[in-house]
């Protein structure tokens, strides 16, 4: 049994406001009403829900919008016999603010089409946005980028590729693409993570288990 004591803090006092066997806890949702607020290259919906809560019962009724892009996969590139990771710069609407600029270093990318697998994905995004092949595919992991507000989900991979001859821009005219590619040293390439010129969700997550798992890759792969 897993017993949870729940307080809250009133004017600097705690009050303890119950003890609640968590396994015995069944958790539900109800959405009350569904509302299209939006609809483009994504959809935004409006839903009105409540949910079970920790201490027993229902919540409230609360309005929360959704925000529903499709799923996607991005890949990390990665040479083991040159030591070389495999980027992709692009503009990103969502950095106008930034100070660092609008231009942003990520992992080949792509939304999940219908019919298509993972793999599918992977493959068809590193020939139109690096211009490559890639010959073999690691899983790193899936996780909700902002699940607060949207129900995206990113398939995060690591793939093999040969980055000897690996360059240019690339992009896909009909979408507006303007991709230019890099290639690093895995050394400058981790420098960059450090001094935060990487700066998106994915390609932080992807690089960070590069530098956990890069031995075991280069063993599997060379």
């Amino acid at each position: 049994m897993s017993v949870t004591i729940i307080i809250s803090i009133k004017q600097h006092f705690v009050v303890l406001v119950g003890i609640f066997d968590l396994d015995a806890m069944t958790h539900k949702f109800e959405i009350i009403q569904k509302e299209e607020c939006y609809q483009g290259f994504f959809t935004l919906t409006r839903l009105h829900i409540k949910h079970t809560l920790y201490a027993g019962g229902w919540s409230e009724p609360v309005v929360r919008e959704l925000l529903d892009r499709g799923h996607a996969v991005a890949v990390l590139l990665y040479d083991p016999l040159l030591d070389n990771v495999v980027f992709v710069e692009q503009f990103r609407v969502g950095a106008l603010d930034d100070e660092k600029g609008a231009w942003l270093l990520e992992l080949v990318a792509g939304m999940i089409e219908n019919g298509e697998t993972h793999h599918d994905v992977a493959k068809r995004e590193c020939i139109e946005e690096a211009g490559c092949e890639i010959s073999c595919i690691e899983e790193i992991c899936y996780y909700y980028p902002s699940p607060g507000g949207t129900n995206e989900m990113i398939g995060l991979f690591c793939a093999r590729v040969n980055s000897s001859s690996i360059g240019g821009i690339y992009g896909v005219e009909d979408e507006n693409e303007d991709i230019l590619v890099h290639v690093m040293s895995f050394e400058q390439s981790v420098a960059e993570l450090y001094d935060g010129r990487i700066n998106s969700a994915s390609t932080i997550i992807a690089m960070q288990w590069l530098i956990l798992n890069k031995d075991k890759l280069v063993q599997k792969w060379t």
